[in-house]
């Protein structure tokens, strides 16, 4: 599940938010009082939820969103005043006072956005550097000249090579090379 960090500028609230979504079956990361801290948080993190006010005591909640990591995203609590400002278009907002249920169903339908971009990226073929392609090209010519297989035969092999044991392509090429070079 993603998680969750939640900045607000008094701590108090933000740990009230915090038992309110733990409750509610979500994880939070932590709860913090600054943009600062709620970058701590995030940083090295692929992906995630940030809750926050529009403003902190260190920086707007524009600011914040410039800083955090590329995969977040961002719900905005504001009053309907500063919502009026229409923040960008990549920022979820909820208008205070907050119905709980409004901030859940917000949150499920952001949780299950994050979720179907790690499931597409994670789908994705991943790119390989120019060494990796050597790397493979070599092993499929190899396997080509010596167990007369075609291109598509021999990477059909590799591949299956490769979910048998357990190791991604590049890796399984790299042993069939080493193999059939020594014998």
């Amino acid at each position: 599940m993603t998680n969750v960090i939640i900045a607000f500028p008094k701590i108090e609230d933000a740990k009230s938010m915090k038992n309110l979504l733990q409750r509610s079956g979500y994880p939070v990361l932590g709860a913090c009082s600054t943009g600062a801290q709620a970058l701590g948080m995030a940083d090295g993190m692929n992906s995630g939820i940030l809750i926050c006010a529009y403003k902190l005591p260190d920086m707007m909640y524009s600011e914040l969103v410039e800083c955090l990591p590329e995969g977040f995203e961002v719900l905005l609590m504001a009053s309907p005043a500063h919502l009026r400002e229409k923040p960008s278009d990549q920022i979820v907002c909820l208008s205070m006072p907050l119905k709980v249920h409004e901030l859940i169903s917000t949150l499920e339908m952001i949780v299950q956005t994050v979720e179907r971009r790690k499931r597409r990226k994670k789908n994705q073929p991943k790119e390989r550097n120019q060494d990796e392609r050597e790397i493979l090209s070599q092993a499929k010519s190899l396997l080509g000249v010596r167990n007369n297989m075609t291109e598509e035969e021999a990477h059909k092999y590799i591949q299956k090579c490769s979910m048998d044991s357990g190791t991604n392509l590049v890796e399984t090429a790299q042993m069939i090379l080493t193999v059939m070079q020594i014998s």
